[in-house]
């Protein structure tokens, strides 16, 4: 087979195989009397098990795997890809825990505080807390407070009111600075309370998809390893 044979199905050029070749993610080929490369149908599945892993674990992690597998390291191959697993699975958690703190929320996103940004004494009696507890909780990238030109105070805009707001909501249902601060943080992507929900079921839809392709990428690499198990 030709570069252009195992491209064609995967609608690819002929120098990705090629590339794929010297980047070890197919194994080695056999060369004709006038030096072409000459491909079987072990290279084959190898670019479809490579073309399936890549859409769970990326092309990089992807591309570790199948030079492990083709340097006889299985046992790298199988270990990257249980780190996927893993941190797919911790990213579920994390999705998890925000929509546990989402529904714990008491209101949506509050209204925004009219004039001038509110200094860290004035946050601190809105929410009924120490101006240091507002310092800790900055410490720990809960609060982000920008500062004041030729003050250097710290100054909370209406963002920065919302996200106090919620992180005292968090704390008093019992939520670690950690847990509250991963919180505040993906409020932010999200672009707010409001928006977090179809944040939220956007990210479980992406998860749901990538678990689907990893399940993909391992029947194709599992067809790919028996047929290099074969004589």
């Amino acid at each position: 087979m030709r570069p252009i044979d195992l491209a064609r199905e995967h609608g690819l050029s002929a120098q990705a195989i090629r590339n794929y070749d010297e980047a070890g993610i197919l194994p080695p080929a056999d060369r004709s009397d006038s030096g072409y490369r000459q491909y079987t149908a072990v290279h084959a599945q190898a670019v479809r098990a490579f073309l399936a892993l890549r859409a769970g674990h990326g092309h990089q992690q992807a591309a570790e795997i199948m030079r492990a597998v083709n340097t006889g390291d299985t046992d790298l191959a199988y270990r990257l890809i249980d780190a996927t697993h893993v941190a797919l699975l911790t990213e579920r958690g994390t999705r998890a825990e925000v929509a546990t703190a989402l529904n714990s929320l008491s209101t949506t996103d509050p209204a925004p505080i009219p004039g001038r940004p509110l200094t860290i004494g004035e946050l601190a009696r809105r929410l009924g807390v120490h101006p240091a507890t507002l310092r800790t909780w900055e410490t720990h990238g809960i609060l982000r407070p920008r500062r004041g030109r030729g003050t250097g105070y710290r100054e909370y805009d209406p963002a920065g009111v919302r996200d106090a707001e919620i992180a005292a909501q968090l704390r008093r249902g019992g939520y670690p600075l950690h847990r509250a601060a991963q919180f505040l943080e993906v409020l932010r992507e999200a672009g707010g309370a409001t928006a977090l929900t179809a944040f939220l079921d956007a990210w479980q839809q992406r998860l749901t998809a990538r678990s689907r392709h990893l399940v993909s990428g391992a029947a194709q690499l599992d067809a790919y390893l028996t047929l290099l198990d074969r004589p």
